[in-house]
């Protein structure tokens, strides 16, 4: 298989069932629990309808290198993927041209694709905001894709300084996209589920006016706090 037109099989998917209980925690929970360090990038934002009821983005990691403006290998990412794979294409931050559009998205949707996550830009926004579809992505414009290659699928890929290898869990939500290593996944979502237990039980004491506040001053005294 030549370097730059290849797929490379073989990587293995997290489980159905882990993948299903990150889809009801909140991203900056989970980030909370990679010590605040990834992130797929500020830039990279929800481009779906958002209509405030949650329901993130969730699925496993298939992950596509192309040639900027470039779309060939996310066509044959489509037709390869199984259902609940989340659709992930570095393509190179480029915004001049769209690598994904309304006919690819539907085809893709059909297929039981969980979802896009684009370093590059799409196109047909409208469609996108008025269906169901999740698709995250850096830019927009009306300029469409070539299919000319060269292109890689299940290789590794960076977004943003975070790096995804097929096989991750891929969670997103309003604040962005975050990309959970396959093999430490179960640890993290233990830890965020607590955190988000916890984070309730903290709600429920502001609504009820009880809140416990004396962390701030010991906090401050601790650091030098003075009053003058």
């Amino acid at each position: 298989m030549p370097v730059g037109f290849r797929w490379v099989r073989g990587h293995v998917r997290a489980e159905r069932a882990l993948v299903e209980r990150f889809a009801a925690v909140p991203v900056a929970i989970v980030s909370d629990n990679m010590e605040r360090m990834f992130a797929g990038g500020a830039d990279l934002r929800p481009m779906h309808a958002q209509d405030g009821k949650g329901g993130g983005l969730a699925g496993t990691a298939l992950t596509v290198l192309t040639r900027p403006g470039d779309n060939l290998l996310i066509h044959k990412a489509i037709d390869v993927a199984e259902p609940g794979d989340v659709i992930v294409v570095d393509a190179g931050g480029d915004t001049t041209s769209a690598v994904v559009g309304e006919l690819i998205a539907r085809h893709a949707q059909v297929r039981g694709v969980a979802g896009f996550v684009i370093n590059g830009a799409i196109r047909d926004l409208d469609a996108f905001r008025t269906g169901s579809f999740l698709i995250f992505a850096t830019g927009v414009t009306h300029r469409g894709p070539y299919k000319d290659g060269p292109g890689e699928i299940g290789v590794p890929v960076t977004l943003g300084g975070m790096v995804i290898h097929a096989g991750d869990i891929v969670i997103g939500d309003a604040d962005g996209v975050l990309a959970v290593p396959r093999a430490e996944a179960k640890a993290i979502l233990d830890l965020a589920e607590a955190q988000q237990a916890k984070e309730a039980e903290t709600l429920r004491q502001i609504e009820a006016g009880a809140w416990d506040r004396r962390w701030v001053d010991e906090l401050l005294k601790a650091r030098g706090f003075t009053e003058e």
